[in-house]
């Protein structure tokens, strides 16, 4: 059984030797290849690549756009995009229209009960059927998990787990409406790692209100266990929300943070995940993720393709989640897209 193990604070990359470049680390630990996703959760091309089937990998939401929590950064406004699965509708039923439509992967979500965690434990039963009968792969975002969720988790084969790390009690609290601690999200790594599932967690740069607050102990925390990728995003604020206004992080905290992350974690895959602002400025972000080791991009800016190349990489394009990493997954119906040019 995977166990927790001790890993030395995470220090800063402002405050780490100029000797230790995060390029130079992954490049002592990865391939020259770099790669690029672009999952079906919203409509999107660049200049240089438009995705065959946005259909390819979809999320679904069990819970429509219910959510029992209401954060301050989402208000349900993300469950909106996502296939339902509707009342009197078993999720079998609905893998199995999807993919007659196209759709070859799930990622399994929905909106947080009061204890933080997505009511996923009435849907899982179908899983072992569409990976076996129909042959998608489906990740999930669990939230919090208790032990008989994670026994679960594991008993129906899911191919990931995706769990959102917080590093600030603060966090918890004002943001996602939780009478709950840090210590409560370590528990759910422990156990989803205990279940030897291939766990990714998420760690959101600037969710407090734009502000850093406890990402380099969330990063300390999932680098505790085994885990398959780490997926770093950045705060969105959402019209509607309580976050509608708040300015996005700083781009040299976010791109510190990039650094900070690959010097810790040398031979874990790093991406950075399609939650983001995707606007003026993206260019910028996706560059520095480049140049400072991180192992792939979801929805690259335009030029970021060819921008890697340039960096003696060679990229491949996925159309399903970037939190999809192993070899497993690389394979023929998640094959990569040819780069031409």
């Amino acid at each position: 059984m995977p166990v927790a193990t001790p890993v030395p604070a995470v220090t800063p990359a402002t405050a780490v030797n100029a000797v230790a470049r995060p390029a130079d680390v992954r490049r002592a630990n990865f391939a020259d290849v770099i790669d690029f996703y672009a999952p079906g959760l919203k409509r999107w091309q660049s200049s240089e690549w438009a995705p065959a089937s946005p259909r390819r990998f979809l999320p679904v939401s069990v819970t429509g756009s219910a959510c029992a929590l209401s954060c301050a950064h989402c208000r349900g406004k993300v469950l909106g995009g996502m296939v339902n699965v509707r009342a009197g509708q078993d999720l079998f039923s609905l893998a199995a229209g999807l993919q007659a439509r196209g759709t070859q992967g799930l990622l399994l979500s929905g909106g947080s009960d009061r204890g933080g965690g997505v009511p996923l434990a009435a849907h899982l039963r179908h899983v072992p059927r569409i990976r076996g009968e129909l042959g998608m792969k489906v990740i999930v975002h669990s939230g919090l998990v208790s032990p008989e969720l994670a026994a679960a988790l594991s008993a129906s084969g899911v191919d990931g787990v995706m769990l959102d790390v917080i590093g600030a009690d603060e966090t918890l609290r004002d943001v996602y409406h939780l009478e709950m601690t840090v210590a409560d999200v370590d528990r759910s790594l422990r156990l989803l790692s205990d279940q030897g599932l291939r766990t990714v967690p998420h760690i959101v740069l600037g969710l407090h209100y734009g502000r850093f607050l406890g990402e380099h102990r969330a990063l300390e925390m999932a680098l505790r266990y085994d885990v398959s990728a780490l997926v770093l995003v950045v705060l969105v604020p959402l019209a509607g929300t309580a976050m509608a206004d708040v300015p996005a992080p700083r781009a040299d905290q976010v791109t510190d943070f990039f650094a900070t992350a690959r010097l810790a974690a040398p031979a874990t895959t790093i991406n950075l995940g399609c939650a983001r602002p995707l606007g003026a400025g993206n260019g910028d972000l996706d560059r520095a993720a480049i140049d400072l080791g991180l192992n792939g991009i979801a929805y690259p800016a335009d030029g970021a393709i060819e921008y890697a190349k340039s960096r003696g990489l060679t990229p491949r394009l996925f159309e399903h989640c970037c939190s999809l990493t192993w070899s497993e997954a690389q394979e023929q119906r998640f094959a990569p897209v040819r780069v031409t040019g």
